[in-house]
């Protein structure tokens, strides 16, 4: 699926988290089919493979990975706003686009670019009928699962009334 060197992989139930790092930020987390875990071989690598194995075991586990600053202006907004939205919670695509005086789409289309899934929880945003949406810019299959996966791991309501 990706074609990334990584400097660990994390299996998770049903996938794995492919970890891309220099030495001092977290440069991409990659949404894998499944796969053995790979070792860390970087001392920040081995601080995310903590962290999301952390949150693996407790959904309610708050990241503190240094991101490297990636997207554009806008992007960087939307990925703001969906690091605010609490565990066990979602919102819709609808309501960011409005909170960010912007398009529902170009919304999806942001998250989709989220280069660092899971930490930045681009899986509490669903559509405004209830159903999921996309995912990582997949309308289906593998990483629809994955999104599903998530959100039951969180135990979040599908809360359409702001939508």
């Amino acid at each position: 699926m990706n074609a990334h060197t990584y400097q660990a992989v994390v299996t998770a139930p049903g996938f794995a988290l492919g970890v891309c790092c220099n030495d001092d930020e977290i440069t991409r987390i990659d949404f894998l089919e499944p796969r053995p875990a790979q070792a860390p071989d970087t001392a920040l690598a081995a601080e995310a493979v903590r962290q999301l194995q952390a949150y693996l075991a407790d959904p309610g586990f708050a990241f503190s990975l240094p991101l490297q600053p990636a997207g554009t202006h806008f992007q960087r907004r939307v990925w703001e706003q969906i690091a605010a939205i609490p565990g066990g919670h979602t919102e819709t695509y609808g309501q960011l686009a409005k909170n960010l005086k912007n398009a529902p789409r170009a919304v999806g289309q942001a998250c989709g670019a989220n280069p660092y899934p899971v930490v930045v929880p681009c899986h509490r945003v669903i559509a405004s009928d209830g159903k999921l949406g996309g995912f990582a810019r997949e309308r289906g299959g593998f990483l629809l699962d994955v999104k599903r996966w998530l959100l039951a791991h969180e135990n979040a309501e599908l809360d359409t009334k702001s939508g």
